[in-house]
């Protein structure tokens, strides 16, 4: 069975120790790994490891012994409680591994957890789970978390949710880091907040978040899109900070109105369009994009396309003597402007 965004961020928190297995897939290992360890330790608990109700089978030893798996999962521990058998670093090629121990899975067994890169919608191992009865796949991307999850994430750092505008603030905060960053932040702020009976401010969070974070490419690109032209200021400022060149920001934006612009102008409308975009797009990324392709529309996105490669003549010409990001800048307030008519 399928397991969606929303789902799994209930699933993992509250695991159902009567099913069969979990596939976890995605491009991001930090974030799988993340997901990884919340859902062991759910089902096995803090002592479960110690107590070797946990068994890791990395791919590479389980391909040598395909037995493993079975004998891992049928294995009775000498402590009592539920147990993981935990397959690291999966690929399509452990499929015929995996099948036998999903089939003879009988209850009391072991579940079985599987990690895995980036799986695309004809992955045998992916169909493997999701055409399984007892059995979940979920798939992880590179998106910011939701306040549902930066809220199980307060609650397992012991921290109460913060008022509105605080939670404003770690909502932008999860934006600019990476998962574990984040999660390591909201450690550091449980420790910060350690027998102080005052609610979480916006004060606490500026003294324990990261002195600098990185701005990327895509977040302007999207900020650009979303016609969220208020924003364009301080994160220009951060990649210029970075190092990024003017140059390279004007190709990856038209990059991007490329793709939107094939996706809007497929004769079966954005959402067979985005489905056919190669290499293709998908979770929430995809639903992203189709939102932005479908608010800007065609004539739009042509007017677009059309100011990005003027900018993009002007800064390879030797004539030009304005700033060049200066000029790049100009273009995505121009771009974010436009996408609100």
């Amino acid at each position: 069975m399928k397991l969606s965004a929303r789902e799994a961020t209930g699933y993992f928190a509250k695991p159902d120790a009567g099913k069969t297995g979990l596939l976890i897939f995605g491009p991001d290992a930090m974030r799988i790994a993340l997901k990884r360890q919340q859902v062991i330790a759910a089902l096995i608990g803090p002592n479960g490891e110690d107590e070797m109700r946990l068994t890791r089978l990395p791919s590479a030893e389980l391909r040598k012994d395909p037995a493993a798996l079975i004998d891992a999962m049928t294995a009775q521990s000498f402590f009592p409680g539920p147990r993981v058998a935990f397959v690291e670093d999966a690929t399509d090629t452990m499929t015929k591994i995996i099948t036998p121990a999903l089939e003879e899975w009988r209850e009391g067994d072991a579940q079985i957890v599987v990690t895995a890169g980036q799986l695309n919608a004809r992955s045998s191992l992916r169909k493997l789970f999701e055409g399984h009865s007892n059995a979940f796949a979920v798939g992880i991307y590179d998106d910011p978390p939701s306040r549902q999850e930066i809220e199980a994430e307060l609650t397992r750092a012991g921290i109460q949710a913060p008022d509105r505008d605080v939670m404003d603030d770690l909502t932008a905060l999860s934006k600019d880091l990476d998962p574990g960053d984040f999660r390591q932040t909201l450690e550091k702020l449980a420790l910060y907040k350690l027998n102080d009976p005052t609610p979480l401010d916006s004060e606490d969070i500026a003294n324990c978040a990261p002195t600098s974070t990185e701005a990327g490419l895509d977040d302007v690109i999207n900020i650009v899109a979303e016609a969220r032209s208020g924003e364009i200021g301080p994160i220009m400022s951060k990649l210029q900070a970075q190092g990024v060149q003017p140059v390279s920001l004007c190709i990856a934006t038209l990059r991007h109105f490329k793709t939107l612009y094939a996706a809007a102008s497929d004769p079966g409308g954005a959402a067979q369009g985005i489905g056919k975009l190669r290499p293709p797009v998908f979770g929430p990324r995809r639903d992203r994009m189709l939102r932005q392709a479908q608010g800007w529309g065609i004539y739009n996105l042509e007017a677009a396309l059309s100011l990005i490669v003027d900018t993009d003549l002007k800064l390879r010409s030797a004539s030009q003597h304005a700033p060049a990001m200066a000029l790049v800048e100009r273009c995505l307030i121009r771009l974010a402007m436009m996408a609100k008519r």
